[in-house]
């Protein structure tokens, strides 16, 4: 399995305004043999219906608040070697699916997970970690410049985030896919452990790397003040009963780290008093629904339908890089938005002169854009203040991308 096909599968709900945008990223993959699988609600799908690919699409419209069940509808429309899972608040890097997918060249490989980047588009939200019997992660050591194949070791998986992970299909088929018990939250983390007891490995993959937007959801605030935490509960609880013999005593830490993640956010003044004491009811009922959910007899899901449908838009050309002062940045865009209007992929490098911190952002018109100042630091750990000429500037960014970027092997930029 060198090159196996895979299908992208993307589950949207409430997020028409952010869909477009990761559909955009995923069509400019440097992946030979994908298709692209969207379960999303009836406003997702009138958002995306005049993309240029929308017909390359395999589409469901489903809108049950439900991610467990629409990623086994997508499981089920798939018919790839491979299922890889992003969120529709997400885009990832041109280089995404080569290197998650490599993993699987293993046959004791099942599943696959990359790094997942945060909002300023540098900084990582997650890397490699591993999950216990009561949900809680701790982080793993691995090379981040080559691929490690892990096993899961004392009890601990290997955890997954649903944003940025793989399966292969024939295995997570034959598991029936997600549990659907899981309405949101610990879904992949149930796979997880499902794989674990088969016996099954893991490959972690940190140059497969997905940009997360963290957007405003059904529960969630643009500014991650949660609004509701019901199914946080409800989850926890089935988890608990699935996999730590229904030990609820860690109910009780639960409970305060989210009185504790609530309570910061009063303190910043982003919730009253009041939205302390009904998101922490919220959380309570969850829990009780969650320690009586019926958990239902999961059944093998069948083989797709419809054979593969390959994403036929391809980008024609290599990744230009383009770069300019920020005076220059409404030009700079322009000619980067032609590329990609013509079929290719683009990066602009707009700094300014000042040591203000590096972001890093995809747009609507399809273009990768690291804004900051030229002597700001991009990597946070790094130096504040960073003495270099533009060129040389210019050239350290694109060879640290270039690896999960795509750049060709010798960059040129106006």
């Amino acid at each position: 399995m060198s090159t196996p096909t895979v299908s992208v599968i993307v589950v949207s709900r409430g997020r028409a305004a952010d869909l477009p945008l990761c559909l955009l990223g995923i069509s400019q993959l440097d992946y030979p043999n994908f298709e692209v699988v969207l379960v999303a609600d009836s406003d997702g799908l009138s958002a995306v219906r005049e993309l240029l690919f929308f017909d390359d699409l395999k589409v469901i419209e489903f809108n049950e608040a439900n991610i467990s069940a629409a990623r086994n509808l997508g499981i089920a429309e798939a018919a790839g070697e491979v299922v890889a899972f992003i969120d529709d608040d997400a885009v990832p890097e041109p280089t995404w699916l080569n290197y998650l997918t490599a993993g699987f060249r293993d046959p004791d490989v099942a599943a696959a997970g990359g790094f997942v980047i945060g909002r300023n588009g540098i900084s990582f939200q997650w890397k490699a970690r591993s999950v216990d019997v009561f949900g809680e992660a701790a982080a793993l050591e691995v090379a981040e410049d080559q691929i490690s194949v892990l096993t899961p070791s004392n009890g601990r998986a290997i955890k997954t985030e649903g944003t940025n992970m793989a399966l292969r299909r024939d295995v997570i088929a034959q598991m029936g896919g997600f549990d659907p018990a899981f309405r949101f939250y610990l879904d992949e983390t149930d796979v997880n452990f499902r794989l674990m007891y088969a016996g099954y490995r893991t490959a972690i993959a940190p140059l497969a790397q997905v940009h997360h937007g963290y957007r405003a959801s059904a529960t969630r605030r643009s500014d991650r003040v949660p609004t509701d935490l019901f199914e946080i509960g409800a989850s926890l609880a089935v988890y608990l009963r699935k996999h730590a013999s229904g030990n609820f005593e860690t109910l009780v830490r639960a409970r305060h780290d989210q009185r504790r993640r609530v309570l910061r956010h009063m303190v910043n003044g982003l919730v009253e008093p009041r939205d302390v004491r009904r998101l922490l009811a919220s959380f309570d009922k969850g829990v009780a629904v969650g320690k009586s959910r019926e958990i239902l007899v999961i059944r093998a899901i069948p083989n797709a339908a419809t054979g593969f449908q390959p994403m036929e838009r391809r980008p024609s050309s290599d990744h230009a890089v383009l770069a300019g002062k920020r005076s220059e940045l409404r030009r700079v865009l322009s000619d980067a938005e032609t590329i990609v209007k013509e079929g290719g992929r683009a990066s602009a490098f707009i700094f300014s002169t000042s040591a203000r911190a590096h972001k890093v952002r995809f747009t609507n018109g399809g273009v990768w854009v690291q804004s900051g100042g030229l002597f700001g630091r991009s990597i946070r750990s790094g130096p504040r203040y960073l003495l270099n000429k533009r060129r040389k500037r210019i050239s350290k960014e694109v060879k640290r991308l270039a690896m999960v970027r795509g750049f060709p092997t010798k960059s040129t930029w106006g």
